[in-house]
């Protein structure tokens, strides 16, 4: 063994970008941490500290991470609520006393599980961050493990996300990367892509499928620039809403047929009830207004057979609304709350469907990551930030400051546009 190979063998924390020995696993690692005293905005609870290296079960894959996507469910955890993710986790037993989070990640295998079959050392993967339990009864039995009782999120409700330079994520979840991405375009894309691709293509009947019309809440965002983009690779006709000019151009760059902004219409929230004529009268003025805006925007007199929603509280009264006969709104969050309303009149008269979707299953992950690959599907980064600026990068989202698309954070790649481990080997640390 040569001077330098022993060196490495024996060090135990690495620099960010200072790439170890293939396989070598140091005992511990950099990552960004909140802890429990410093729950509260996100630009203060992320702190960068040394940590170990987590161990590996039989099933688990060590995940030399590369880049990290940004997504809001570090918001939350960054601030304790609506969970203490902490608290939560301990209560089942777990020790750790901080959390490590991030759910979007590409990077190198490092170290695998005595089990592990589908991925060895060396592979370039992302990851996506469906979790659940192998031996779940209801996964052994082949149902759909959104469903499991044991299903949780990665990086969220789990511990050792890829805010890291390494993550600790289970086999199943891994999946090639696309290799025309760099490092930091393939984190940015899993959480929201396969959400996405889960609730345009997860619910028959309801799939989209040639030509159907479809409304897309949030066009320009992380979650909407996916839904853009399936619905094209599908054949359908997205129809986005936004909140700005500046917006137009690009949803429609992403595949909208037409666009519509939400300033110009002013009933929003929740519903009136339907015995207070004069109010109830004021919100249906608005939402036909809607609905009318969504024909013109398709060019043609027919309302969307999908409604892709994720706003919540303040639209989906007229989500329900314009929905055409016998289709369906999907919803994925409730961003603007959750407490919402809707006439259930036109609900069970007109057959209407009103489906919750959470991720994706594995078949799932694999199609938004198949469409990326081919090409059809990108991941609309937007920004890439140094690891030292995780928590400005979530203080932006929960501030609603954040760019439009999807933004990356650099972990172990020192810079943009690298796209193997021997480029961050050779361009050295950051």
């Amino acid at each position: 063994m040569s001077a330098a190979a022993m060196t490495n063998a024996k060090q135990d924390l690495f620099d960010l970008g200072d790439v170890p020995d293939l396989g070598h696993v140091p005992a511990r690692m950099h990552a960004q941490v909140i802890r429990q005293d410093r729950f509260g905005e996100p630009i203060d609870a992320f702190q960068q500290e040394p940590v170990p290296v987590p161990e590996l079960g039989p099933r688990d894959v060590l995940v030399y991470v590369m880049a990290a996507g940004v997504n809001y469910n570090n918001v939350w955890a960054a601030m304790g609520i609506p969970i203490d993710v902490i608290k939560t986790r301990q209560k089942k037993g777990e020790r750790e006393d901080f959390h490590i989070g991030g759910s979007d990640a590409s990077g190198v295998v490092w170290a695998t599980g005595k089990d592990v079959t589908n991925v060895k050392v060396g592979d370039e993967v992302v990851v996506h961050c469906g979790m659940w339990d192998p031996d779940d009864p209801h996964v052994v039995a082949g149902k759909d493990p959104m469903f499991a009782p044991s299903q949780i999120i990665w990086g969220y409700e789990s511990n050792w996300g890829s805010f890291a330079q390494f993550t600790k994520v289970q086999d199943h979840a891994c999946l090639p990367k696309p290799p025309h991405l760099t490092w930091e375009e393939a984190a940015a894309y899993m959480l929201v892509g396969a959400t996405a691709y889960r609730m345009l293509h997860g619910w028959a009947p309801n799939v989209i499928a040639e030509g159907d019309p479809v409304l897309v809440w949030g066009g320009a965002g992380g979650l909407g620039s996916m839904a853009l983009q399936i619905c094209r690779a599908a054949g359908a006709r997205p129809v986005a809403v936004v909140s700005g000019d500046s917006k137009i151009d690009y949803c429609k760059q992403l595949g909208a047929v037409g666009v519509i902004d939400r300033r110009k219409f002013d009933h929003w929230g929740k519903l009136p009830r339907w015995s207070d004529e004069l109010a109830y009268g004021e919100w249906l003025v608005g939402a036909r207004a809607f609905g009318k805006a969504f024909w013109e925007a398709l060019g043609e007199r027919k309302s969307p057979s999908l409604v892709f929603e994720h706003p919540g509280e303040t639209t989906l009264p007229t989500s329900v609304f314009v929905c055409e006969t016998g289709g369906m709104v999907v919803i994925c969050a409730g961003t603007t709350g959750y407490n919402a309303t809707c006439d259930l009149r036109y609900l069970w008269m007109r057959q209407k469907r009103l489906q919750g979707s959470h991720f994706a299953n594995d078949d799932q992950a694999k199609g938004i990551n198949d469409l990326v690959i081919a090409g059809k599907v990108d991941p609309c980064l937007s920004r890439v930030f140094p690891f030292a600026g995780t928590g400005e990068c979530h203080q932006l989202m929960r501030d609603n400051k954040h760019p439009f698309g999807n933004m990356a954070i650099l972990v172990n790649s020192p810079k943009p546009g690298l796209r193997t481990v021997d480029e961050v080997r050779a361009a050295g640390t950051p």
